[in-house]
């Protein structure tokens, strides 16, 4: 089991000199990854008057701040990108931290505010084939091979970018995605992690072992090779006090857990705190 901490992308992590002091906090007590939330507007209602921060620019800002941990947005919404922008923005990030890139990826959400608000078609089949012609596309401008592809939404002629990425054949890719629905676990199997969510667990609250032990019995199912490497993303907010933790994060590592993603409650007030962030940092991780 490897722990991370997840931070927004607004509010106090807005600031990529905050962002950097929280990656720095987490490498020195013991955590081993930060990822980001890659929101535009998030919604809009509830997040009226917060600053938001790119999160590439705040993942630059971690990079640079530590040399272990991993590092990379859950999920980016790669939807809302042109691929080749994306790919570039990735696969610098990637050299950059010395091959420590892991991507998320999901469609993104709110639909209506993250896509709608600029103009964007909010239909979330259009967005999931974006997500699966992007991935693809990612995958082999990463390679810095010449790209020639003609697809439902995307054309490329004759193009390489470079650099390739660090880390070969290419950086990990998790998909994140609301359990019971199964296309997004069918995706993730073909990947290499799966960060599934749950409708009656919201962020930071940690998942029934139950519900996880469902989710990771589909993706298995769905392997082509269920003996190559996979990794299986969950979390929540745990208490400081290590035995407590312990009591949550086992039984989910238990059902097959690999990751466990340490989440601020969304509805308590403090999901985009420093303070409250950090006290957990230094609490250490839930080891088990």
């Amino acid at each position: 089991m490897r722990y991370s901490i997840n931070i927004p992308n607004f509010g106090d992590f807005a600031d990529p000199r905050t962002v950097a002091r929280t990656a720095e906090a987490a490498e020195q007590a013991g955590w081993d990854g930060l990822f980001v939330w890659d929101h535009v507007v998030h919604d809009k209602k509830e997040q009226q008057g917060k600053p938001f921060g790119d999160p590439w620019m705040l993942l630059t800002a971690a990079a640079l701040a530590t040399t272990r941990i991993r590092l990379g947005p859950l999920v980016a919404a790669v939807p809302r990108y042109r691929p080749e922008q994306l790919a570039r923005q990735t696969a610098t990030l990637d050299t950059l931290s010395g091959g420590r890139l892991i991507l998320g990826a999901g469609l993104g959400g709110p639909a209506e505010d993250e896509y709608g608000s600029f103009g964007d078609t909010t239909d979330r089949t259009v967005h999931a084939e974006r997500l699966d012609e992007g991935l693809g596309l990612l995958t082999r401008y990463w390679s810095g091979e010449t790209v020639t592809h003609t697809g439902a939404h995307y054309r490329v002629e004759e193009t390489q970018l470079l650099p390739a990425t660090t880390q070969r054949p290419r950086p990990p890719v998790w998909i994140g995605g609301f359990w019971p629905h199964r296309r997004p676990m069918r995706r993730a199997a073909r990947w290499d992690g799966a960060a599934p969510l749950f409708a009656d667990a919201l962020h930071g609250v940690p998942p029934e072992p139950e519900l996880l032990a469902e989710a990771v019995a589909y993706v298995r199912a769905h392997r082509e090779d269920p003996n190559a490497p996979f990794e299986i993303v969950t979390g929540g907010l745990t208490p400081a006090d290590p035995a407590a933790a312990r009591d949550i994060v086992g039984p989910l590592a238990d059902v097959g857990a690999t990751w466990w993603d340490e989440r601020q409650l969304q509805s308590g007030g403090s999901v985009d705190s420093y303070e409250a962030v950090l006290r957990r940092i230094e609490a250490g991780p839930p080891k088990i």
